[in-house]
């Protein structure tokens, strides 16, 4: 059950504001609420800041972070370590609800697939696009910038926006290119073409 400060922000807040994307799955909900309750209390930007400064912490602290996801706490356990987290790293007002809101829905375990999730939203409200090209191996500076231009120049980006490339390497697709943006996905790997070629060829015979 959500606190009642949490859903008192959240339901403020949903009149007038509309997240930028629309995400799924029981994380998504959480950093949608979590997004529409920020935009009320703090920031966007704020909150950011905080669930990144949370991340860190917990990245570097291995004791913490097995607590944290450990779903056999017990609530007054849970609710400590919320406390406790939130004393620490001086949390941002709407960071602090949503960690007592997991804590009493036994979540906690969900915040890393959150904190991912909300990069989606914080880049979407800043205006950011992110794409990801995947390469059988990977890819030099210059051959990213000049990707960089050409997805920065067509209509996937669009005027007043930025792009964020990600470079992800899988070697199954054994050369070219995957490049995904937004919902879109332009497949020009080997792997693909062969692909193609195997499926003529059986129509064929």
């Amino acid at each position: 059950m959500f606190t009642r400060s949490f859903v008192r922000s959240m339901a403020t807040a949903a009149k007038t504001v509309k997240p930028p994307v629309q995400l799924f799955g029981l994380d998504g909900t959480y950093a949608t609420a979590l997004y529409t309750a920020s935009v009320k209390v703090s920031s966007v930007d704020q909150a950011a800041g905080s669930l990144n400064k949370l991340k860190t912490y917990l990245d570097t602290d291995s004791t913490t972070s097995g607590i944290v996801s450990n779903p056999a706490l017990s609530l007054n356990d849970r609710t400590f370590v919320v406390q406790t987290l939130n004393s620490k790293l001086s949390l941002d007002k709407s960071v602090s609800n949503l960690l007592e809101v997991l804590a009493e829905n036994n979540r906690l375990g969900l915040l890393g697939d959150i904190v991912k999730q909300f990069g989606v939203l914080t880049d979407a409200h800043n205006g950011v696009v992110e794409a990801t090209v995947t390469s059988a191996s990977p890819l030099d500076k210059k051959s990213l910038n000049r990707i960089q231009q050409a997805i920065t120049g067509s209509e996937f980006v669009g005027q007043g926006k930025s792009l964020k490339i990600n470079n992800q390497v899988n070697p199954d697709i054994l050369g070219g290119l995957i490049v995904e943006v937004a919902d879109r996905t332009v497949d020009l790997s080997i792997s693909a073409k062969i692909a193609k070629l195997n499926k003529v060829l059986t129509e064929s015979l």
